[in-house]
Formats: structure tokens, sequence, C-alpha cells
């Protein structure tokens, strides 16, 4: 079973590749599976949310066409804030979503991209506050599969990397509400092309949500373009293994399911 988890296309507002252009290059690469997982973010001027009335649309249509040859899934990605969670819950409620990754692109009603939220912290501030913005908002939400890319901010942080050490506490309170209420985390292939030092999120995350007895982890290459669709899946799947892990995860109508590394 070959999957990709975190798929980006023209009904998101950074990417302008075609949806069937894609399905098309994951066909060529030999996946069994891809989920679509269009940007949703809210609360900042910069904002974007898709059509989803386009995108359900044509997600259906292109389910139906290729149907024989690959399995396509429904998903999003919020950008999420805790006081924005009733206009989430609103767009979760209206379609019929097989997954949702959460995630943190802004703090503060501020972009984390261009160092807007940053500003004016100290790097023990910022790494602070974006955690405690994840627990209070998983701590009022309920309406998603999986935290996406869960250190996030190691790819915008401009003094390097923050040890891991000074947020350890904060992170297990996270990941084990996560646990408790049957949600996962995301492996995001993405720091291979960000150049990151680890994993997103980094090794010790895996390892401490492993011993915390985490189970659900999905892995998705967060896609914009062509040379992305899948990248570097194979690899983290071989590093996950060597971590402990022996199954990594897929949805349907928002259940998961298990599958051998």
């Amino acid at each position: 079973m070959l999957a990709d988890y975190h798929m980006h296309t023209f009904f998101s507002d950074d990417s302008i590749y075609p949806m069937e252009d894609c399905i098309l290059k994951a066909i060529s690469l030999g996946f069994d599976e891809i989920c679509f997982t269009e940007h949703i973010d809210y609360g900042c001027p910069t904002s974007f949310c898709c059509n989803c009335d386009d995108y359900y649309a044509n997600f259906i249509n292109f389910q139906n066409k290729f149907k024989h040859l690959i399995n396509l899934k429904f998903g999003i990605e919020f950008g999420a804030q805790a006081h924005h969670i009733d206009y989430f819950q609103n767009i979760f409620d209206k379609y019929p979503f097989d997954f949702v990754l959460l995630s943190f692109h802004q703090v503060e009603d501020k972009e984390l991209w261009n160092g807007d939220f940053q500003a004016g912290k100290t790097q023990a501030e910022y790494n602070r506050i974006y955690y405690d913005e994840i627990f209070n908002t998983v701590k009022s939400f309920d309406s998603y599969s999986v935290l996406a890319h869960m250190d996030l901010m190691r790819r915008y942080d401009s003094f390097g990397e923050y040890p891991f050490e000074n947020s350890k506490e904060q992170i297990e309170k996270i990941l084990r509400h996560l646990i408790k209420n049957g949600k996962g985390i995301e492996v995001n292939t993405s720091s291979y092309r960000y150049n990151l030092k680890d994993l997103t999120p980094a090794t010790p995350i895996l390892k401490l949500y492993k011993k915390l007895g985490g189970e659900i982890i999905t892995i998705g290459s967060d896609s914009h373009r062509e040379t992305q669709v899948g990248d570097h899946i194979l690899q983290v799947r071989e590093i996950l293994k060597d971590l402990g892990y022996k199954y990594f995860t897929t949805f349907d109508n928002m259940k998961p399911s298990f599958h051998k590394l």
C-alpha cells in the first residue's frame, strides 16, 4: 500500500497544479491512494479559503473517472487558531471529508512564514506561545484526524533549531491529548526540500509519541507541484520502521485504517 496524505492543487492559494495532473502523476509513480488536503486558513490578512463547492465537485468527477486506477480521498487542511474554531466546525459539518489535517500556520492572527508572529519575541517566547496555541485549540476542537507538521515553527525559526527539551513538556501534553482522543500526527516529508536537519516532526517527537502509545501516523509530501508528489515517502517509511513503528494510517470517512510499513 503506497499512499500520500498531504497534497495541494490549484484549489489552494499557493499552488497552480491541476488536480488531474496530480492524479496522473501519482498513478505513474505507483500510488494506490492519495488524499487531497486543500488549504483553508482563516484569521489573517493573507488568509485563503478554497472554494469547497468547486473543490468537492471536481473531486467527485475525478474520483469517478479514475476509480479503477487509484483511490482518491477527500481531505482538507484547516489552518486553525483557537479563537476561530467555529468557522472550521461549520465547514467540517457541511462536507463529507475523509480526512482532516489540523495545522497551525498562524498564531495571534499573524503569519509564521513571513516572521510577523515571531517579530518582537525571543525564540523561547514564540516557541512557547506556538505550542500553547496548539494545545488550546485541540482542547476545544475535535473535528480533525491528525496534527500536521507539528513542529512547523522549525521551518520558520530564524534563530535556528530550538532545543527539543525546552518544549518537551508542552509537546508531551499535546501528544497525550491526541492519543487520549483518538487523534494522530503526520510526518511531513517537506523537511527534505526545506533542508531541515531532521524530519517534521523531528525524531525526538516521533520517539515520544511512540513511547506514549501513539499509533495513528500519516505520511504526506505536502506537494504543491509535480516534482513534489510522493517525495521521500518510501524513505520516511523506512525511518519509521527503524524507530519501531509497524504501521502507517489512511482514512475513509474520518475512520483510520492501519497498513504495514
